[in-house]
């Protein structure tokens, strides 16, 4: 069975927050080949979820929970795209809580986890979020480039907008 696809995360495979693995989804309760392993906010302590399970929103309606914590989004137009990213999206694995980016009204996709030698060719591109997150006067610009690494203490999360194809930089300390 081919996988879903998600507007706001489009590759969940490659950011290892749906592996390949033997479920027993609690929610359809078929037996799936490929299992959820990515933030869920719930009352409940739910594991084993499906992919499909999430994509038609049923694990969040089925457990009353979230994919996405709603007040940690930038602003959109429309409320169906809240809807979609927080109850029908898988997320993605941050060192604090995940933060999702929005571009042209809309919630961007999550592209993958980064660290400054995989942005680099795209410093002038990210120019007005690498100004903002060295705004806050932890660290300049230089410092960014050296301590900005993949899987590191300071890790990168890079976003596309489905609109445009801009891309956005988010980033969090462990």
């Amino acid at each position: 069975m081919t996988l879903p696809t998600f507007k706001y995360n489009p590759d969940p495979v490659s950011l290892h927050v749906i592996k390949k693995e033997q479920t027993i989804c609690p929610v359809c309760e078929k037996e799936r080949d490929y299992v959820y392993h990515g933030p869920f906010y719930s009352v409940e302590d739910v594991s084993g979820i499906c992919p499909w399970c999430i994509k038609d929103g049923s694990a969040a309606q089925t457990y009353n929970g979230m994919f996405q914590d709603d007040v940690s989004c930038d602003d959109v137009d429309h409320e169906e795209y809240i809807d979609e990213l927080i109850y029908r999206t898988p997320g993605y694995r941050g060192w604090q809580q995940e933060y999702w980016l929005s571009h042209c009204g809309d919630f961007c996709a999550i592209v993958q986890y980064v660290g400054w030698k995989e942005i680099e060719h795209l410093e002038e591109e990210l120019s007005e979020d690498i100004e903002e997150i060295c705004s806050g006067g932890h660290f300049t610009k230089e410092n960014l480039k050296q301590w900005l690494v993949n899987g590191g203490d300071l890790q990168g999360y890079l976003f596309q907008c489905v609109h445009c194809k801009k891309h956005r930089l988010h980033i969090d300390a462990s």
